[in-house]
């Protein structure tokens, strides 16, 4: 038996006071494919509260993650830092928007402490969107970075970053702390960012993501697509494209699930078999790395997908 996992902390206009004043999009009842059980599993409340023990802030629980109950019960959390609040308001993003606190110096410890306590292979570490900082939270990404690698030297680091949008110098900051994946989502084709990502722009975060390839070629990139918004196939193709001439090398394709009925609505449910189709395409135009299903997020399996991504690029430099 399935059931709809429910880990949404805050509702309402508390939650989202920016999106009170748009008309309601009815909640659609989803498929059977992408129906999840609830977590039940005693490693899942364990990881819980290593959580709260050291205070931190998980996008799992923040962006309400279909996925929370099996990611937590194999001991999988991706950390969200500088905060709980986002300065954006994008209509696809259940983080909570608003005026964030300063912020908290000792965050970085705190992090490694619990990938150490966690025992991690690998840990993936996001934030909101910090705007109001000079630059975008650069530097607190990369004391993280240190802290981790300090507390878990053996621990491999991907990194989920905004896009640092007019924050000069910022990337650099980053790189220069050489995270293993340097990941950054487009999250939608082109035509749909005024109305699902009005505060980013589309030739920015590729051009993020190209330069992070300058910087540093060893660094594997990586970005990721809902689909379900109103895209079309054809567009969702041309962003693969891009991404290729970014030499992006590993492409996740999810489900977009509307949190709240003050969210977008979901166009249509995509089939798995569609996931296949664009999972086939994207591993004919070259990406390293291929994730594509209804439940695919952007940290899912990032152990397991990290180790895969490694012996893709050995195996391809062995026959080049």
């Amino acid at each position: 038996m399935t059931t709809r996992v429910e880990i949404d902390h805050r509702k309402g206009a508390d939650r989202h006071p920016e999106k009170a004043h748009r008309p309601d999009n009815p909640i659609q009842r989803k498929p059977a494919w992408i129906r999840v059980k609830a977590p039940t599993h005693p490693i899942y409340h364990e990881t819980r509260a290593l959580m709260r023990e050291h205070k931190l802030v998980t996008v799992c629980e923040e962006a309400a993650c279909p996925n929370i109950g099996e990611c937590w019960s194999q001991r999988h959390a991706t950390m969200m830092i500088m905060g709980e609040t986002c300065t954006r308001a994008c209509s696809f993003c259940n983080v909570a928007t608003g005026i964030p606190k300063a912020l908290d110096a000792d965050e970085p410890r705190r992090v490694g402490e619990a990938v150490a306590a966690l025992g991690l292979k690998h840990v993936v570490v996001t934030s909101v969107d910090r705007d109001d900082l000079a630059d975008g939270g650069a530097e607190h990404f990369a004391r993280t970075i240190r802290a981790i690698r300090a507390a878990a030297p053996g621990t491999t680091i991907e990194i989920l970053t905004p896009d640092f949008l007019r924050k000069e110098g910022a990337l650099e900051v980053v790189v220069e702390a050489r995270p293993d994946v340097f990941n950054h989502n487009l999250e939608t084709v082109p035509a749909l960012y005024p109305t699902i990502r009005p505060g980013a722009r589309y030739y920015h975060s590729l051009r993020l993501l190209d330069r992070v390839k300058q910087l540093d070629p060893s660094i594997f990139t990586k970005s990721g697509l809902m689909v379900g918004l109103g895209e079309k196939r054809i567009e969702v193709l041309q962003v693969m494209d891009d991404l290729r001439s970014a030499d992006v090398d590993f492409l996740t394709i999810g489900q977009y699930l509307q949190p709240t009925v003050k969210h977008a609505a979901v166009d249509r449910f995509v089939p798995p078999d569609e996931f296949e189709d664009y999972a086939k395409a994207a591993r004919g135009k070259g990406f390293l790395l291929v994730s594509a299903t209804p439940l695919t997020r952007s940290s899912y399996h990032a152990d397991r997908d990290f180790a895969a991504l490694r012996d893709a690029r050995a195996a391809r430099l062995a026959r080049a």
